[in-house]
């Protein structure tokens, strides 16, 4: 794969974005032409063409993976290109001498490679030098290959886009189009052994949302509302005296009726346009921001609400679930986590897309993957990135998992390196992602291969763990993030939770081991299964001798840890049951306010329904004062937040230093509404057998859900009329599947529709989110 293709650049202005060109005599015909396939990577991001038509709708290509060992290669297939029938070449269009030539080009642009990544001025990169390697072969109807490689004898040109960063945006000069100065090309060295075939799904362009509202601010700014907050960038098109400049900032929210700024940080999240002297269009298709609102300033004259549209990007996933109920909070609270799942679902799993950082943060995966999972088809965005999870972990030694993947920290300049230093460690929830997110992609997806590669990751991150566990069997010792931002820690303290840092990586440490010891056994690996299992059963013991006391109750006593508890399987019994009566207690008195961080909150509505407080559960699910899920939605929210109150009451942003208004892990509760409200679970890997256990509870008059699996979709709607309780279902065919209604009855059916009807809600749902779903 790209043997004899050499990584070229050119230029020295490290802001700007080079062309890189070749023009091409074809052996034959272009008729004769029966394939043609570009090979091409970067160090960088790219966009490559043939005769100037995109050879594909990706963008940010080749994405971001862990690069020192991991440097994906993408493959398109040009046949139409060359030979003219993509419909973009018409008959006449072409010059008889160009019949016998073809011109590939491709914009070279920054990336993650030379991205200055990272917070806190650390200015991370992979390298200082960009570059660009490539193939295209050419295969005649004779059987003749033609090879054009990426070397010396191409040329290069300046670019109209003379700046360009994902955090800080682009500048484009309109003026400079069609008009690049020569550059001097130039071979990059690297290491063709890091190459490997793209895996996974490339990033795109998909809706292109039009303004709500253009209006002027009361500095007299110009500011358009696209009604969403979403990730990708501005398509703006004016006309004006040349050298005129068009600034285009971008926000999330807005304060004091200007752009709310401040969460950005140190991100300038800027696009500068400087017009031709005609009618301009621009797009930056090298830079990505997260936002609902855009300032222009210098436009001529007026703007048009038809002039400026937002082109919304992301890694390219089908979405396979949906979900609706007789709450519109809820339904908006499930497309907020849809929307963030987007947003920040761009070639990496990132903690948010806006300011500097947007990093592959493990934990928050960690707590979202099985939400992630079925909202859309994640099986091949998220297997990419374990691949990466696991070279990152091999290659970190005795601090197991890295907090990001792929890992920009190790690359940072910190100004005060000394104040992360604290972080070396295996960390609970973070490093857990290595071991939770495959179990995610097993139970959704049932993919036995895919489960084996992650494997290795799994063996690696507990093995990491051994040597921080105490001679009493707990891991309680080490850094750890803990139950991070507790809505009742200090906003400068997001770690300061409630629950004990210990009881959190302990029960994590349990469930872990668990998932590993039934992957062990699932693709044959005995010997560890036992060893696993045994490591599973003393952390159980030890959970239960010095953090669970004579009375049932949990150290720290607060609903984080008896969820984490009842959830991971930590209880049995009495003892199970008492700990979900007290979990009732103390949400009943914080008044059904969240008092969860994001360790807790993705299962402490699963405790609650699964032992016998359903109506528990729906309270502190439809409760809309702060904090809860539905405040940010009562405040305008359209993703979710970071933090619980990202924006006060009075609408002034929270002053905490990390203020994101785009974080899907709070958004773990929608994995609840589908398998519990809506009752759509699995009941063997990747759905093979299905469990539908649709929940009724006070606030809803009705609900549903449905999903794409691999064998089919299935559907669970349920709605109350008078004293009973209507129940639908669809099974794909040849599909067996447990329903069990509401009153606790339970039949089994085959494949089709099928239609019940049920008595009274029980008392419990029958299933935990971290269950164990055995192989079929």
């Amino acid at each position: 794969m790209l043997d004899t293709a050499m990584m070229i650049s050119a230029g020295s202005d490290r802001v700007a974005a080079v062309v890189l060109h070749r023009t091409v005599t074809l052996d034959g015909p272009r008729a004769q032409v029966t394939e043609a396939r570009l090979w091409a990577t970067a160090h960088g991001v790219y966009e490559a063409r043939v005769d100037g038509r995109p050879v594909s709708d990706s963008v940010l290509d080749p994405g971001w993976t862990s690069y020192e060992w991991r440097l994906q290669v993408q493959e398109f297939d040009v046949t139409p290109l060359l030979r003219g029938t993509d419909g973009a070449a018409r008959k006449g269009e072409r010059s008889p001498a160009a019949e016998d030539r073809v011109d590939l080009s491709v914009l070279l642009g920054n990336g993650w490679w030379r991205g200055d990544l990272c917070f806190e001025g650390a200015n991370a990169n992979y390298g200082e030098d960009i570059g660009f390697v490539g193939e295209l072969r050419i295969t005649f109807a004779d059987g003749h290959v033609q090879s054009v490689p990426t070397d010396s004898s191409w040329s290069a040109r300046t670019s109209e886009i003379v700046e360009n960063s994902l955090y800080n945006g682009e500048r484009i000069d309109a003026r400079l189009r069609g008009t690049g100065e020569p550059l001097r090309v130039r071979e990059v060295g690297f290491d063709r052994s890091t190459l490997v075939p793209q895996v996974g799904p490339l990033a795109t362009r998909h809706e292109v949302l039009r303004p709500q509202r253009v209006w002027t601010s009361p500095r007299g700014r110009t500011l358009v509302d696209f009604g969403q907050n979403l990730v990708g960038w501005i398509r703006l098109r004016a006309e004006g005296p040349a050298g005129t400049e068009i600034v285009v900032r971008h926000a999330e929210v807005l304060e004091n009726d200007e752009l709310g700024t401040r969460p950005l940080r140190a991100a300038r999240a800027t696009d500068t346009f400087v017009l031709s002297g005609g009618a301009d269009e621009f797009e930056p298709a090298l830079t990505f921001h997260g936002f609902r609102y855009a300032e222009v300033t210098g436009h001529p004259g007026e703007l048009a609400p038809d002039a400026i549209e937002a082109v919304v990007v992301h890694s390219d996933m089908a979405r396979i679930g949906t979900f609706a109920c007789s709450h519109d909070l809820v339904n908006r609270l499930v497309e907020n986590s849809v929307w963030g799942q987007r947003g920040n679902f761009l070639h990496v799993p990132t903690d948010c897309p806006q300011r500097d950082e947007r990093l592959g943060w493990t934990g928050d995966i960690a707590a979202y993957a099985a939400t992630a999972s079925f909202q859309f088809d994640t099986s091949g965005f998220l297997h990419r990135w374990l691949l990466d999870l696991a070279e990152e972990t091999r290659h970190s030694g005795a601090d197991g998992v890295p907090h990001v993947v792929p890992d920009a920290l190790k690359h940072a300049h910190f100004p005060r390196a000394e104040m992360f230093d604290r972080w070396n460690g295996p960390t609970a929830v973070w490093g857990d992602a290595a071991v939770w997110v495959p179990q995610a992609l097993w139970e959704a997806y049932g993919d036995r291969e895919r489960l084996a590669a992650h494997y290795p990751g799994m063996v690696l991150h507990l093995e990491s763990v051994l040597p921080h566990i105490s001679e009493n069997g707990l891991w309680d010792e080490g850094f750890q993030f803990g139950d991070w931002l507790d809505p009742d820690a200090p906003p400068h303290e997001p770690w300061a939770a409630k629950a004990d840092a210990g009881v959190v990586a302990t029960a994590c440490l349990h469930r872990s081991a668990s998932f590993a010891a039934e992957t062990a056994r699932v693709i044959g690996e005995e010997s560890d299964a036992a060893r696993w299992e045994e490591l599973a059963r003393r952390t159980k013991e030890a959970f239960r001798r010095y953090y669970v006391e004579e009375t049932g109750r949990i150290r720290s006593d607060c609903a984080t840890v008896y969820a984490l508890a009842i959830c991971f399987g930590l209880l049995d019994g009495g003892a199970r049951a008492a700990a979900g009566d007290r979990l009732a207690e103390v949400v009943r008195e914080r008044d059904y306010l969240v008092t969860t961080g994001f360790v807790g909150t993705p299962f402490v509505t699963w405790a609650l329904s699964g032992t016998g407080h359903v109506d528990d559960a729906y309270r502190l699910l439809l409760e809309t004062g702060c904090p809860s899920w539905l405040y940010p939605v009562t405040m305008g929210a359209t993703t979710i937040w970071e933090r619980w109150d990202s924006m006060l009451a009075d609408g002034s942003i929270n002053p905490g230093e990390m203020t994101s208004f785009n974080h899907y892990a709070l958004g773990a509760v929608a994995d609840w509404l589908y398998k519990v409200v809506a009752g759509i679970q699995p009941a063997a890997p990747g759905y093979a057998r299905v469990r539908l256990a649709p929940t009724p509870g006070a606030g809803l008059d009705w609900a549903g859900g449905s999903l794409e699996t691999p064998h089919g979709r299935v559907e669970s709607h349920w709605r109350r009329v008078r004293d009973e309780v209507e129940v639908r279902v669809v099974v794909p065919d040849g599909v067996e599947a447990e329903v069990i209604l509401p009153d606790g009855s339970t039949t089994t059916v085959v494949g089709g529709e099928h239609s019940f009807r049920s008595g009274q809600a029980r008392a419990s749902s029958p299933m935990s989110p971290v269950r164990t779903v055995r192989s079929s």
